[in-house]
């Protein structure tokens, strides 16, 4: 029997509060981060990702708050990335009640963090998040990009999925930068890609938009599917989204 899909809404937060935006900027307000969660857990979300995407030292506290006094509201699993650096950060995050770490930069600057946390911790712990964008240079056709998708890694995406695999990553988050935020759907053939070269559980994230959208990122080789605006903003309920994946054969929770 095939493993459940994962219905996972995204809170990008900034200060304390999500905003989100097309291909990250244009940021708007979109709500108070334990209330949104409090509304997705109630909705049926499987999991719930935090995304810190400012990450500077004075937002981190923020984000070790907003971890703590959502995981005492809400009771389904909790990703947590942006801004973690070293082993003692994804330490304080656990504590604070995160169930896994999703790693970017820190890890693309020094590989072998991969391998400490999962030795720490296990691997379980540990998501890659990957935002990627189509690039010609690189012969997967995808590289690898930081800082919100603004500067370019010199890595080709696949590539480093397969590596950072191999280091020992439990889950990979794939997003596509050309995609967030338009809702003309996930970037089927990057999905694809990926999942030729990794075991490990697959997130799509950036560029749903409807019902359908989803069920073509599972049929391309995703294992969970992650979004935000069209959660956020009222275009489809995670209900939806179920009943579609299930209606064209998925195994849901």
């Amino acid at each position: 029997m095939s493993l459940a899909v994962r219905v996972i809404p995204c809170l990008d937060v900034d200060s304390g509060r999500v905003v989100k935006g097309v291909n990250f900027v244009d940021l708007r307000d979109a709500g108070d981060p334990v209330e949104m969660a409090r509304v997705y857990d109630t909705e049926g979300a499987d999991e719930l990702t935090f995304l810190d995407i400012t990450a500077s030292s004075d937002a981190r506290a923020t984000t070790f708050d907003v971890v703590a006094r959502t995981a005492e509201e809400v009771f389904i699993p909790l990703t947590v990335g942006g801004g973690v650096r070293t082993v003692a950060d994804v330490d304080r995050l656990l504590r604070a009640g995160a169930d896994k770490i999703g790693v970017n930069t820190a890890a693309l600057q020094r590989p072998e963090l991969i391998a400490e946390i999962a030795g720490r911790f296990g691997n379980q712990v540990l998501v890659l998040s990957v935002d990627a964008r189509r690039a010609a240079d690189q012969p997967s056709g995808f590289e690898v990009t930081t800082h919100g998708g603004r500067t370019s890694a010199g890595r080709d995406a696949i590539a480093w999925i397969r590596t950072a695999t191999e280091l020992g990553i439990g889950e990979v988050l794939l997003n596509s930068m050309d995609a967030d935020g338009t809702r003309d759907g996930f970037d089927l053939e990057m999905i694809r890609a990926a999942r030729d070269v990794t075991h490990v559980p697959l997130v799509a994230s950036g560029g749903a938009g409807t019902p359908a959208h989803f069920c073509e990122a599972v049929d391309a080789g995703a294992d969970a599917l992650l979004a935000a605006s069209v959660f956020h903003f009222g275009v489809l309920t995670v209900g939806q989204v179920k009943s579609a994946l299930r209606a064209a054969g998925h195994v849901v929770r």
